[in-house]
């Protein structure tokens, strides 16, 4: 498909177009947040604005520190984005490697790496999550790597189904008979051929990759207070939402927005690039 038609397929596509407004939101909001929050994220109220309702100088309200819920939920935002980012470098570098190595080579390593990916998945991912941050000090630096090193079987497991085809291709063969190095082999033939299903999965990962953030946040195991992160502030309000639905509802809504966004993003790219969905269409 040419970048023209893949453009014109883009600008047709609303929902794509939707999840590219959202996405650029939250980055907007990552990147801006210390020059458009009103108020400092961490340092609560000194006057006693504690559980104030969304209006006058709180446009989001209080929480029960005082804090301005605009200002956590934007950089709240900051974290989020980092975490989906830097964890799915981790998968993509982790997934991709095994994958190319267990479809290239075969027979005992790909035995080897498909059943470490089959005992991963056979784990609920939330509840593998938890085990792994439970074991170790709470801490970004572990959110991040934890939510990584836990998403690299799915990743595996498409690169390798993928090069397995690709390894009895013509040009494949060829460089094997003219002698070319295996890793030569493999850095310019079935890696540049899966790129497009990489970028497609990393860009559906992100959005798994801040739920899986959220969740482990809300049950302590994630970024610690006072940081800003849309899970905690989840967690902070559950027990208010009869007086202060905000505390919780404000990061709630951050998050279904993020998901969305690069849910939508993720199904338009792979919409475009698969030929039997775009034959759907």
């Amino acid at each position: 498909m040419s970048r023209g038609a893949l453009g014109e397929r883009f600008r047709r596509d609303r929902f794509f177009q939707l999840g590219v407004g959202l996405v650029g939101l939250v980055v907007a909001a990552a990147i801006l947040a210390p020059w458009i929050a009103p108020f400092d994220p961490v340092a609560g109220d000194l006057r006693g604005a504690y559980l104030l309702g969304p209006g006058g100088r709180y446009l989001l309200g209080t929480d029960s520190q005082g804090r301005d819920v605009l200002s956590r939920v934007l950089f709240g935002a900051r974290l989020s984005l980092s975490v989906g980012l830097i964890s799915q470098s981790v998968s993509v570098t982790l997934g991709v490697l095994l994958g190319l190595v267990a479809g290239y080579y075969g027979k005992w390593v790909d035995a080897l790496v498909m059943r470490l990916a089959d005992i991963t998945l056979a784990f609920p991912t939330l509840l593998l999550l938890i085990a792994v941050a439970a074991a170790v000090k709470p801490s970004l630096f572990v959110v991040f790597l934890v939510i990584g090193v836990v998403g690299w079987a799915g990743m595996a497991r498409l690169v390798r189904g993928q090069v397995l085809v690709l390894k009895r291709a013509e040009f494949v063969l060829a460089a094997q008979a003219l002698g070319a190095l295996d890793r030569r082999v493999l850095l310019r033939h079935p890696l540049p051929n899966v790129r497009t299903q990489v970028i497609i999965a990393a860009t559906l990962g992100i959005a798994g990759a801040i739920m899986a953030e959220a969740a482990l946040s809300f049950v302590g195991l994630g970024a610690q207070p006072p940081t800003p992160s849309w899970g905690a502030m989840v967690a902070d309000g559950r027990d208010l939402l009869r007086v202060a639905p905000w505390v919780s509802f404000a990061p709630g809504i951050a998050i279904g927005l993020a998901v969305l966004g690069f849910n939508l993003v993720g199904d338009g790219l792979r919409e475009a690039y698969d030929p039997r969905l775009r034959n759907e269409r």
